[in-house]
């Protein structure tokens, strides 16, 4: 395995390939495999673009010999930060099909994340838009270039700037079917390799890099999807960040191929943009996230449109209220389907056919029937069911440490290699109800945000003698991140020259603080602790007596 990585210990490997969960397939060979059952049946639509499964394997074979042709090679790390589109499909599947390993940063990071991604990965490349909106992805590139003479080659998808590589042009030049063969003949990743390289929610620290092998990620997809009810007849619509592991396999995008379906990329959440697009589509399942759907849920314009074909909303990354799921389910005639997991692994989903209770409480059961799963207390002893505690999990699509953390792997494994989530959760049987987090982070409509890091940006202002960030409600987002700042000498602090100041340090802008509370103290535990559940409890008040002033 790829030096850095931690791979599974041996009896456990031959054990989840004896069970027939490894396939010893390549995620490009899943393609191709799908592709040889329906070579001429959409695969992906994107606006007024239809590709076939046969095009997606031979546009991005192609560019696979493109990538070789620029110097890519086995093993090598590229950092991957494209939006959705037809371009990230043929990348994605281009350096995996010769074994590089895509690592898969999100459209919002900027250049303090992406230095992070180079540095902590050992990236040769970076493939990115030209841009989007205001902000120039090439001038990062530029810059982050400049700090790491390893980074051999920028690939821009449009009009590339200097020194870099276009890589529209990469995927359109014309190249003989028994070019790309011979090409190809000699690279075959090892499905026990790492294919791609996802990122942790950061809930300490910048993002962990994730390491996931072919067998382990095509696995997450198979069971995914098929927890998901797919099949050939699936029409996935896609809202979210391909390079998301909810939206890339879980079951998103990789599930739908695995078994057959079609990818449908929505431009946006917008209400009119999706579920026109589910009408002209017949789109059957769509991914979203608890402010799309409460947004759809208070929109008449859904009313607009034929739904009929809309089967399942999946929702991911914070936990739908019950009453969210009963409305999702009377308005749109579809079962409302929770999905709570990490890239780390585990992924929960609830049964389509879940009885009522466990359909609208639940956060889903482990979609492998090999998923280890137990609830342990602060001292690592494990609970009764119905108690609280600490989920930790171990299975065959369950990394087995991060890449290059040693320290890190220390803390978030058991010794007997169970991953120990940081969620707080009870459970009854194999049923998860999740019931906040261990760790301190802020989980902001899916988006994970570090306090640490946030903490440790605003402790850079010259005015700013302690901080500390902490959640506050939302009822879109469910959290937002609220700055409780004491000053140096009692000096003000303006909530717009703080966000001015973040904004230099050029962090994700999901980040930011979205309300500063100036104090002149933090309450204190004995020990000399910020009793962060008082802030929560006290912001939490403050709103609402503000909301009813």
């Amino acid at each position: 395995m790829l030096e850095g990585c931690v791979p599974w210990p041996a009896d456990l490997a031959e054990a989840y390939r004896s069970r027939g969960w490894w396939e010893g397939v390549t995620i490009p060979e899943m393609l191709a495999r799908s592709a040889l059952r329906h070579p001429q049946k959409t695969a992906l639509i994107c606006g007024e673009l239809r590709l076939s499964y046969a095009d997606l394997v031979e546009t991005s074979d192609r560019l696979a010999c493109s990538f070789i042709d620029a110097g890519i090679r086995p093993f090598d790390r590229v950092v991957v930060q494209l939006p959705n589109g037809p371009e990230f499909v043929h990348t994605y599947f281009a350096l995996t099909r010769i074994g590089a390993v895509p690592v898969m940063a999100l459209r919002a990071h900027r250049h303090t994340e992406i230095r992070h991604f180079v540095r902590a990965s050992g990236a040769v490349a970076y493939v990115i838009p030209d841009r989007i909106g205001s902000f120039d992805y090439r001038v990062m590139a530029a810059e982050v270039s400049a700090d790491f003479p390893t980074l051999r080659a920028v690939f821009v998808a449009g009009e590339p700037g200097a020194g870099q590589l276009d890589l529209r042009q990469m995927i359109a030049a014309p190249m003989a079917d028994a070019a790309v063969r011979a090409a190809l003949a000699p690279v075959r990743p090892d499905p026990s390799e790492v294919a791609t390289m996802l990122l942790s929610g950061g809930t300490t620290s910048l993002s962990k890099l994730i390491p996931r092998t072919h067998d382990d990620y095509v696995l997450n997809a198979r069971l995914c999807g098929r927890a998901g009810g797919f099949n050939d007849a699936t029409v996935f619509m896609a809202i979210l960040p391909l390079g998301h592991n909810y939206n890339l396999a879980s079951p998103g995008m990789l599930g739908t191929w695995y078994h057959g379906g079609t990818v449908v990329l929505a431009p946006s959440g917008d209400a009119a943009e999706v579920f026109s697009l589910v009408e002209r589509e017949k789109v059957t399942t769509i991914a979203a996230v608890v402010p799309l759907i409460s947004n759809w849920l208070n929109s008449t314009v859904p009313d607009n449109y034929d739904l009929s074909s809309l089967k399942v909303i999946q929702n991911g990354g914070a936990r739908l209220a019950p009453e969210l799921r009963s409305r999702l389910r009377a308005r749109f005639g579809c079962t409302p389907q929770e999905i709570y997991g990490t890239a780390e692994g585990l992924i929960n989903m609830v049964p389509l056919d879940a009885p009522e209770e466990m359909l609208l409480n639940s956060s889903g059961v482990p979609v492998c029937e090999d998923d280890e799963i137990k609830v342990l207390d602060d001292e690592g002893r494990e609970v009764p069911d119905g108690e609280p505690g600490e989920l930790a999990t171990r299975g065959p699509y369950t990394i087995h440490g991060y890449y290059k953390a040693p320290e890190k792997n220390a803390e978030a494994f058991t010794p007997d290699g169970f991953y120990r989530m940081g969620d707080i959760v009870r459970k009854e049987g194999r049923h998860v109800f999740t019931e906040g987090r261990k760790k301190d982070l802020i989980n902001r409509g899916g988006e994970k945000i570090s306090c640490e890091e946030v903490e440790n940006l605003i402790f850079g202002h010259p005015r700013v003698k302690a901080v500390t960030l902490v959640a506050m409600p939302d009822p879109v987002f469910g959290e937002k991140a609220c700055a409780f700042v004491i000053t140096r000498d009692g000096q003000g602090l303006e909530f717009g020259e703080l966000i001015a100041f973040l904004k230099r340090q050029n962090i994700a802008s999901f980040k930011l603080p979205e309300r500063l509370e100036v104090v002149s103290e933090f309450p204190l535990s004995p020990v000399g602790k910020i009793l962060k559940r008082q802030l929560r409890e006290a912001i939490a008040e403050k709103m609402d007596r503000e909301r009813t002033a």
